[in-house]
């Protein structure tokens, strides 16, 4: 037995012998099984209603289920873990959509998106921390927090409701701005609220640390939370997103070892971004979405911005596959335990009706059919963005009752990938043919 890859090893009995696993041959074949089922389920799950990430979270609920000694997985065990994983996930999962967008920034061009992130979000903040607070009896900070990590919403938890690849050369030409209304809405609000909701987690956490009385934060708050830090994430993200653009479309490449990495700029640039804007206080989740949809609009039609969105979208989803197998094995080793009826009806409810309400109170007045409006509001995935936020906050500050905290939000992620995932390939079927 080799004590130096692993001080933990298993014995399985077989026929009269034993074969020994250790720890790190576990995760390899975990690895393994994970790069295939990247590979080869889509091949399998296309068009049908069902999504990768309900198959890895069965897959790592199964795993972790076995008796053969895996560490259990509890985020307020691992909390920095946690953090930096899911962190990771958000920012490549940002670069990947950014990637993707074809349409122009725009006040009009973007209006489902501007309608979604001013009120939509904000009602569902609310909603979500009065129903933490009067339904379950979370203490004010845990109630705002609530609200504030299930404000991100997720689409690539359900790629079928996130725009397609980018058109390129003649494609980008011939393709009408304004197709795929449902789907542009979805991605481009993902985009932006996973950096809008940091706002109003800090808020959580100032209340938690300072209290409640808004003489204690209000003014550092909207002067540097709200103010400061947005504008230096925008800034940053189209300085930094031009530059990086400058470096990509400089020169094409034109050697074996240069075409062998082409597209690997795109998460270059995701680190770099997200780096250096978190350095200088302003959000990175803002300023990577921002520098991605600079890069698209700098060279809209440029054939390499194939290379970009292939080599952004396997990344994202490498992270996407391994934080739900995690997440799967976290409801394996006692995620959802806490849980209580109240706690539960809230996760409910805050899929179903907070959500979805939201979304139509926004949507007022947009002019698109209502079979669109509706589902905009329905597809408010709830995932990655979540877990990144929650684990964040409970790392800056104590908060009440932070188990079920956690029960609470993996039930409303569960049930989001779960509902969004086997609903989104009909539903946005039958959108795109009426």
């Amino acid at each position: 037995m080799t004590a130096l890859r692993g001080l933990w090893f298993l014995s399985v009995l077989v026929g009269g012998g034993y074969v020994a696993f250790e720890l790190y041959d576990l995760l390899v074949i975990v690895a393994g099984i994970l790069l295939f089922a990247i590979a080869i389920l889509p091949r399998f799950v296309a068009r049908r209603a069902i999504s990768l990430p309900i198959l890895f979270v069965a897959f790592g609920a199964a795993v972790f289920s076995l008796p053969i000694g895996l560490p259990a997985l509890d985020p307020l065990e691992q909390p920095a873990a946690t953090e930096r994983l899911a962190e990771f996930g958000v920012i490549i999962a940002l670069m990947g959509v950014g990637l993707k967008l074809d349409r122009p920034p725009g006040l009009r061009a973007w209006a489902s998106t501007w309608r979604l992130l001013a009120i939509a979000m904000p009602l569902s903040i609310a909603g979500a921390t009065v129903l933490g607070w009067w339904v379950v009896g979370f203490v004010a900070p845990t109630a705002i927090l609530l609200g504030a990590v299930v404000a991100p919403t997720d689409p690539v938890l359900a790629a079928e409701v996130q725009v397609d690849e980018p058109q390129t050369g003649a494609e980008y030409e011939d393709s009408p701005v304004g197709d795929e209304d449902v789907s542009f809405a979805l991605s481009s609000e993902a985009g932006l609220n996973d950096g809008l909701a940091f706002p109003f987690t800090n808020l959580a956490i100032a209340i938690a640390l300072i209290g409640l009385a808004p003489g204690n934060w209000a003014v550092e708050w909207l002067l540097v939370d709200v103010g400061y830090r947005i504008v230096v994430g925008t800034l940053l993200g189209v300085a930094l997103g031009w530059l990086v653009s400058r470096l990509i479309f400089l020169t094409a490449p034109d050697t074996k070892i240069a075409q062998s990495v082409q597209g690997l700029e795109a998460v270059a640039g995701t680190l770099l971004v997200y780096g250096l804007t978190e350095a200088v206080g302003g959000y990175g989740f803002i300023a990577v979405f921002v520098a991605a949809v600079t890069i698209r609009s700098s060279e809209r039609s440029h054939e390499y911005n194939d290379s970009l969105h292939q080599i952004a979208e396997l990344a994202e989803q490498l992270a996407m596959g391994v934080i739900m197998i995690f997440f799967g094995g976290a409801i394996a080793s006692g995620l959802l335990g806490p849980l209580t009826v109240e706690a539960t009806v809230v996760a409910v409810a805050i899929v179903f009706v907070i959500r979805p309400l939201a979304g139509v109170i926004s949507l007022l007045g947009f002019d698109r059919p209502w079979t669109e409006r509706a589902t905009i509001a329905f597809f408010g995935i709830r995932g990655i963005g979540s877990f990144y936020y929650l684990s964040h906050a409970l790392n800056e500050a104590v908060f009440a009752e932070p188990d079920l905290l956690w029960a609470l939000v993996g039930a409303v992620v569960l049930i989001s990938i779960v509902v969004h995932g086997v609903t989104a390939t009909p539903i946005v079927s039958r959108v795109a043919d009426s």
